[in-house]
């Protein structure tokens, strides 16, 4: 499973990498709103929680599923804008100002991409305000969500122009609350990455660019098509004559250990990627996950786990000691190695096998890692 970008015919100056003030304040509004996500900047979060005025919580709470669950396209608006030369805002005023450009059915659709999901990425999708299917869906699927959501979503849709006014000035209070000091302390940190990648990719081209970008990226063969590793099937372009040719790379502080793709149709795609400090590890393949998932879901190897979690053993000492065959434990240890979940090594003319407890031990978190990115 991937996101796929078709990226045939590109020119190399349609891909940008740059930081967003606005892309920046929605992970770090993710991350105050579900700090479990991310452990590295918890401290942070404490303590811009604990000082946020009660007035500027209370409508943060009220629009929060445009950053909680799903990271919300009106995040990204230069990608909407149908000039391929248009790049995030230097600063937050200007990304707003972009965000203004866009229009109203653009804005609510985007706004409401959690009623979507199953069209979002296709030229089916439609605007809940010239859509009277979507307009419904839109107002069910957020009943069931809450009446908070309910009634956020009916006076967006009856009053678009007020609703954008009001998520402005929410911003604008959220840069004068907390994110002023925390985009000048990140931004620095932000251009530099950019920049390091922009000269990556012209001396060593866009296969090392993407792979220093985050390990779930990578080119296929064929120099045509971006691969994004995570549990979704999708495809889009980065070269669609009717928006503009081009793709971008958002840098993060906050994003880990997300990895966002806007692939929505008519937009150009960006990849929203994090700034992996040293303590943090690099992302498992999803298809490496799996493998270890569908490894430990057997009874018997959590059995023969229990033993090699203990002390090395081999294969005729498991054979003895759970009365199986010698090829049946080997079949099984070689599910188990392929998986990572053991490691093995000679000695004289034993082979013996224990378990990667420093492995086995982040699974809780790839897990997380998983189906978070």
């Amino acid at each position: 499973m991937s996101v796929s970008i078709e990226i045939a015919g590109l020119p190399p100056e349609r891909i940008v990498f740059s930081p967003s003030p606005l892309a920046e304040l929605g992970t770090a509004l993710h991350a105050l709103s579900e700090p479990g996500h991310h452990p590295g900047v918890q401290g942070w979060a404490t303590a811009v929680n604990a000082g946020l005025p009660q007035d500027l919580a209370d409508r943060l709470c009220e629009a929060d599923f445009l950053w909680r669950s799903t990271s919300s396209d009106i995040l990204l608006p230069f990608a909407g804008l149908r000039d391929p030369a248009v790049r995030p805002g230097r600063t937050l005023a200007d990304d707003l100002d972009l965000l203004d450009r866009l229009d109203d059915e653009e804005f609510v659709s985007a706004a409401l991409e959690f009623t979507c999901s199953a069209l979002y990425g296709s030229a089916a999708l439609r605007s809940p305000l010239s859509d009277a299917r979507m307009r419904e869906r839109a107002m069910d699927l957020a009943a069931a969500r809450g009446p908070g959501q309910q009634r956020f979503t009916a006076r967006l849709l009856e009053d678009p122009p007020g609703v954008r006014a009001w998520i402005r000035r929410l911003f604008e209070d959220c840069e004068q609350a907390f994110f002023a000091d925390t985009w000048k302390r990140v931004r620095g940190r932000l251009a530099a990455d950019a920049q390091e990648k922009t000269e990556l990719l012209r001396r060593r081209g866009l296969a090392a660019t993407v792979e220093a970008v985050s390990p779930a990226l990578s080119l296929d063969e064929s120099g045509t098509r971006i691969e994004v590793d995570k549990l979704i099937s999708a495809r889009t372009t980065a070269v669609d004559p009717a928006v503009g040719a081009g793709v971008a790379f958002i840098p993060s502080v906050h994003e880990w250990p997300h990895l966002s793709v806007l692939h929505r149709h008519g937009w150009r795609p960006v990849v929203h990627y994090p700034i992996a400090g040293p303590e943090l590890p690099g992302p498992l393949s999803v298809e490496q996950f799996q493998l270890r998932m569908a490894a430990l879901a057997h009874p018997m190897r959590m059995r023969l786990c229990r033993s090699l979690a203990r002390a090395p053993h081999t294969t005729s000492e498991l054979a003895e000691n759970y009365e199986l065959s010698s090829p049946e434990v080997s079949r099984h240890l070689a599910v188990l190695k392929k998986a990572g979940l053991i490691c093995s090594w000679r000695r004289g003319r034993y082979v013996q096998y224990q378990m990667d407890l420093k492995t086995v031990a982040r699974l809780g978190s790839d897990f997380l890692g998983t189906v978070l990115r």
